[in-house]
C-alpha cells in the first residue's frame, strides 16, 4: 500500500501512525493475519518511513491477510477509516520478493521561504563539487559523523517559484530538489541542508518544508525512479497465484 502524509499529519511519530492504522484495519474489516506467540499483533510492516516532521507522497506498507482480498476495495475502505492527512493511494496484491528491496531512492522537495535563490544556487554547485561532505547527526547511540554527498544522486534549484504563503507574505521561497539513494546510515535531507551550510554559510532564515514526493528503484540508464509497485502489478496480471493461506496487500 502506498499512502500520503501530508498536513498537520506530519508531525505525527511512526508510533502514532501504526495505531492509527491498526484502528483503520480493525473499523474496515480487513482481515489482517496475526503473528504467533504469547502477544500476538497484525502482520503490517513499515518500508523506508520518512522522518517525524517531514510530509511524503509516497510511504509504503503491507498488510498480511487471511483471505485473498479486492485491493480497490481495501483502498476505499481502509482510507475511509484513516483521519485526513493519512491518505491511502494505491494498493496491489504484493507478489514474490521484498517491497523494502526495491526502495532504492527518495526524491524529495525542500521550500525554504524566506531564503535567498543566488545564494542556493551557489552553495549547491559548492556541494555538488565536493568530493565529501562530512556532517554530524545525534543517532540512539550518540553523536555520528557520515558523508552526505555520496548519497545524493541529484539537487537543483528549479527555475521560478510557486506562490506559496511566504510570498503573500512579501518573502521569497527557495525550492530545492533532491534525489537521494537509500544507504547506512540514511541521509536525510537536513543532513544535506547542513551540508549546504558547512560548504558554503548557507542557511535558511526559517525551519523548512520538506516532502517526500517519491520513493522506488532507480533507473541507471535514466536516472528516474520507477514505481516500486509496478512488479505487482505485472505479476497480478500475469496470473501467477500465490501460496495458499495467508496473502498480503501492500
Amino acid at each position: 500500500m502506498r499512502y500520503a502524509k501530508r498536513g498537520r499529519l506530519r508531525f505525527t511519530s511512526h508510533r502514532d501512525i501504526s495505531r492509527a492504522v491498526e484502528r483503520a484495519v480493525r473499523r474496515a474489516g480487513i482481515p489482517v493475519a496475526y503473528s504467533a506467540g504469547f502477544s500476538p499483533h497484525p502482520k503490517i510492516s513499515y518500508a523506508g518511513a520518512a522522518p517525524t516532521g517531514v510530509a511524503s507522497e509516497a510511504e509504503y506498507l503491507e498488510i498480511g491477510v487471511t483471505t485473498p482480498c479486492d485491493p480497490q476495495q481495501v483502498r476505499t475502505d481502509l482510507d475511509g477509516s484513516l483521519p485526513p492527512g493519512l491518505d491511502v493511494l494505491d494498493v496491489v496484491e504484493a507478489g514474490p520478493g521484498a517491497l523494502a528491496d526495491r526502495l532504492e531512492v527518495s526524491e524529495w522537495e525542500v521550500r525554504l521561504p524566506g531564503a535567498d535563490r543566488d545564494l542556493a544556487v551557489t552553495a549547491v554547485e559548492k556541494f555538488l563539487a565536493a568530493g565529501t561532505v562530512e556532517v554530524e547527526r545525534l543517532m540512539k547511540k550518540g553523536p555520528r559523523r557520515f558523508d552526505a554527498r555520496e548519497a545524493v544522486l541529484r539537487l537543483t534549484v528549479p527555475e521560478g517559484t510557486e506562490r506559496t504563503a511566504a510570498q503573500v507574505a512579501g518573502q521569497s521561497c527557495v525550492i530545492l530538489r533532491m534525489v537521494v539513494r537509500h544507504m547506512t546510515p540514511a541521509v536525510r535531507p537536513d543532513d544535506v541542508l547542513t551540508g549546504l551550510r558547512l560548504v558554503a554559510d548557507f542557511a535558511p532564515p526559517v525551519p523548512p518544508e520538506v516532502t517526500r514526493l517519491a520513493q522506488g528503484p532507480l533507473d541507471d540508464s535514466t536516472g528516474a525512479l520507477a514505481d516500486p509497485l509496478d512488479l505487482d502489478r505485472e505479476t497480478t496480471r500475469g496470473g501467477e497465484a500465490g501460496p495458499a493461506g495467508e496473502h498480503d496487500v501492500g
